[in-house]
């Protein structure tokens, strides 16, 4: 069974499980998976969690960072699998390889096995708005599968509202924001990530939660998904605010 992505709904969660994964069960219905961006679990590891979660919790989780980012970014210091140096021009920025096709491979599995149904491509900041990249994005979303899934991508940078509106719309994608940051320019869902005002470290105020109630609207089809220190008690009280 697959966890359909509904519509005309709200769901307001953490990325990552901040608290004892049975705690967060009780209290959120979606959850973000990080561990797939530094390195994949194993196949067993997501079907236990998959086993443990209720059958209507979604599972929602970020692409790995094969896929997006160039092996010098810090990020990869947490990397597992061994790069080649020889092969480390193949790796990231979307580039048409076998190894970032294989990365993508690894994701849908992962993503197979947990019924998630939106993937997360973020980006690093020094992924800008140059040909080579468009091309490279361009070439990607169009070739890979993704049968059920809904691709959110979050530019970082110096992508103007206009150039992601339309790449968007071109490969069907969801402009993945911060709200406090940026409007989300297109997609059939919106989906939110708050990574702190100021920073990770940063909690997030009842006025600050206020102005992200009025972001949301009545009618809106909406995943918000916390990133910060206090994640979890952020996403708490956003919901006790909403209800």
């Amino acid at each position: 069974m697959f966890i359909r992505v509904q519509m005309n709904m709200l769901k307001i969660g953490c990325c990552g499980f901040p608290v004892a994964r049975q705690k967060y069960f009780n209290t959120f219905k979606v959850v973000e998976i990080q561990q797939t961006f530094y390195q994949p679990p194993k196949l067993s590891t997501a079907q236990k969690w998959r086993e443990e979660s209720p059958p209507d919790f979604e599972y929602t989780l970020k692409s790995w960072q094969l896929i997006t980012h160039e092996p010098c970014s810090p990020t990869y210091r947490k990397l597992k699998t061994k790069i080649p140096q020889s092969k480390a021009k193949n790796y990231g920025s979307f580039k048409p390889t076998d190894e970032v096709y294989e990365a993508w491979e690894k994701t849908k599995e992962i993503a197979d096995t947990l019924h998630a149904g939106v993937i997360v491509f973020q980006c690093p900041a020094s992924f800008e708005p140059t040909i080579e990249n468009k091309r490279n994005l361009s070439k990607l979303f169009s070739s890979i599968k993704r049968d059920k899934y809904l691709f959110a991508w979050e530019p970082r940078g110096k992508w103007n509202d206009r150039e992601v509106k339309a790449i968007c719309r071109e490969l069907n994608l969801v402009h993945c924001v911060d709200p406090f940051k940026s409007k989300s320019t297109y997609g059939k869902i919106r989906y939110y990530r708050l990574h702190g005002i100021r920073g990770y470290w940063y909690k997030y105020t009842q006025e600050d939660l206020g102005v992200l109630k009025e972001s949301v609207g009545k009618k809106t089809n909406t995943y918000v998904m916390f990133n910060n220190v206090s994640m979890f008690n952020d996403a708490q009280a956003f919901k006790e605010l909403i209800s």
